[in-house]
């Protein structure tokens, strides 16, 4: 999304990145972000927290409207979940699951080359 920002910028039209990958965002040189310390895949907060995804939202509305810098970015000001601690358990795999879910990737990646070979004929 960030090199996608930065092509519409260069057609005029001004953008607003909201997301949790930092590092990455601000690599790339978007002109405005909105960074939100949340597990990816849950840029604008919670699931069904209506207050906080508008909030933020709104916050990136206010960044558009209000930047006068290149690169500006500001934070939200939510917590994930009250938890401090789930930048640590986040896409952790317990030891206990790992053959479980080996094969259930193995599985899945068979029924697509089914589909793709059915798609083919």
């Amino acid at each position: 999304m960030s090199l996608v920002a930065r092509y519409l910028e260069e057609a005029g039209l001004p953008t607003v990145i909201v997301g949790s990958a930092r590092d990455v965002v601000e690599h790339c040189g978007v002109p405005r972000f909105v960074f939100t310390d949340f597990p990816l895949g849950n840029p604008c907060g919670h699931p069904y927290r209506r207050d906080m995804q508008r909030a933020v939202v709104a916050q990136a509305l206010d960044l558009l409207e209000r930047a006068t810098a290149p690169r500006t970015v500001v934070t939200a000001p939510f917590a994930w979940k009250d938890d401090p601690g789930w930048r640590e358990r986040y896409g952790r795999v317990d030891p206990t699951e790992r053959a479980r879910l080996e094969e259930a990737g193995r599985e899945r990646r068979e029924r697509q080359a089914r589909a793709a070979e059915l798609k083919k004929s």
